[in-house]
């Protein structure tokens, strides 16, 4: 009897001091507090400590890193300065088509959304497709016909417009700039109590993309990866450049072949990527809770938030 009584304190102790916790990204670009100004910097602050908070709450609980990242992420898709749902940039005919991803690291398991216009919570239909089909990976209309036979009501395409990414669109569009910009694809990795990672990643995409593309995000081991035996990670950036080089994939292939600790793998391969032109950053967590948040932009939007004690937001500045 006492040595049952011993053991069961013994695993509660564990439990209880088992790491976990979670870090995010509102994006990757060409922002300094100079160009967004004070008022501006204060409200990312704000909804990136929000998105941390949605998330932390869930695995102070004892709830799982995937309902962790998801939370975080619907918390920056409500939230008209990132883009990803509300605030999603403009494809080059003035419409918004969103992307999405989400993994399981305990079980490999993962769903993917692209190019829906109707959809309010791009992350949550990923989920479905991950939970509710035998696939990966439903696009265009047939993810919207999905999220309608789950019940999902559907939002007009103009839901997700903001005065400021309509603004955006019409000056480029003055411009005729010819290179598509990057801006904000938020995203999120979790560590929980059970030792579970997991990852996710929503985005609008480019601004001024070509109707139909699709970027890393939705991409499962390119913007969004997660494996309990290695790291999760979720990449914020020029698209094309991840595709090639199979940025998230990459991390945790490093660890598991090179025994790479999770800092040098995620430098390394977010290098690789960034070698053929590309900018961006990521952010990635492993089993044990050390967290890694690289980019080459003049920022990147993160934050931090671990059990451990560890806590930070930052816009600007050194990785």
């Amino acid at each position: 009897m006492m040595r049952t009584t011993f053991l069961l304190l013994a695993a509660v102790c564990a439990f209880a001091q088992a790491p976990f916790g979670l870090a995010i990204h509102g994006g990757a670009g060409n922002v300094t507090a100079a160009r967004i100004g004070p008022e501006a910097e204060k409200a990312y602050r704000a909804g990136l400590e929000k998105a941390l908070a949605a998330g932390y709450a869930v695995l102070e609980k004892g709830g799982p890193a995937l309902d962790a990242v998801e939370a975080a992420v619907r918390s920056m898709e409500e939230n008209p300065l990132f883009n990803a749902g509300v605030g999603a940039t403009l494809t080059r005919d003035g419409t918004h088509e969103l992307d999405a991803a989400i993994m399981d690291g305990r079980t490999l398991k993962a769903g993917a959304v692209a190019g829906v216009m109707h959809v309010k919570s791009p992350i949550g239909l990923a989920r479905l497709v991950m939970e509710r089909t035998p696939h990966v990976m439903l696009i265009g209309e047939g993810a919207e016909a999905f999220a309608r036979a789950q019940g999902l009501e559907p939002v007009p395409n103009a839901f997700f417009r903001t005065p400021g990414q309509w603004e955006s669109f019409r000056k480029l569009k003055e411009r005729e700039k010819a290179r598509p910009t990057t801006k904000d694809t938020v995203g999120a990795v979790a560590l929980d109590r059970h030792g579970n990672l997991a990852s996710a990643t929503s985005t609008g995409g480019m601004l001024d993309k070509l109707p139909g593309r699709v970027g890393d995000a939705p991409l499962i081991g390119v913007g969004t990866y997660a494996d309990n035996r290695t790291c999760a990670v979720s990449c914020t950036g020029w698209g094309e450049f991840f595709i090639r080089t199979v940025v998230a994939y990459d991390i945790s292939a490093r660890m598991a072949y090179r025994g790479a600790p999770l800092e040098k793998a995620a430098a390394a391969a977010l290098d690789a990527a960034l070698k053929l032109g590309g900018e961006g950053g990521l952010v990635a967590m492993d089993a044990a809770g050390r967290v890694t948040q690289p980019f080459n932009t003049p920022g990147m939007f993160r934050g931090l938030r671990m059990s451990d004690g560890r806590s930070s937001v930052a816009l600007f500045g050194n990785p």
